[in-house]
């Protein structure tokens, strides 16, 4: 599933990126640079380009992070139970690399309930004028 080795991905992203996508770290709310982000798009995986969700379907969840209800298709993401940090949560990973993206919460708007609760360092924005 990884595309590159951790060298790799040691040289293509900062440490920051390395750290949440490869080694399941998180950002600090409200400090990413898409949590407050209005700018249509594409979010894409970081890691290896894959397009995971668009920007018409991310909302304001006032949790300090990226929050989408769905992705552009189910099959773009992986999800796996994390048990760190003494809670049960529902990990959400790049299915083409394995890339940690953040967490899935059932706390979401309609039309889905769920919420894809993500860091900003596992993604980039691809808009029309970045084509």
């Amino acid at each position: 599933m990884k595309l590159k080795s951790d060298a790799e991905y040691r040289k293509i992203l900062t440490p920051e990126q390395y750290n949440i996508t490869r080694e399941k770290g998180t950002e600090a709310p409200f400090t990413g640079k898409y949590w407050d982000c209005k700018t249509p798009g594409i979010y894409n995986c970081i890691c290896c380009g894959t397009a995971l969700f668009s920007s018409e379907t991310k909302y304001d969840s006032g949790t300090g992070w990226p929050s989408f209800y769905k992705p552009l298709a189910m099959d773009k993401i992986d999800t796996e139970t994390d048990t760190s940090l003494g809670m049960i949560r529902t990990e959400a990973l790049c299915s083409n690399c394995g890339s940690h993206l953040g967490h899935v919460f059932s706390d979401g708007p309609d039309p889905s309930g769920l919420r894809y609760c993500m860091n900003s360092a596992s993604l980039n924005l691809k808009t029309k004028d970045s084509e």
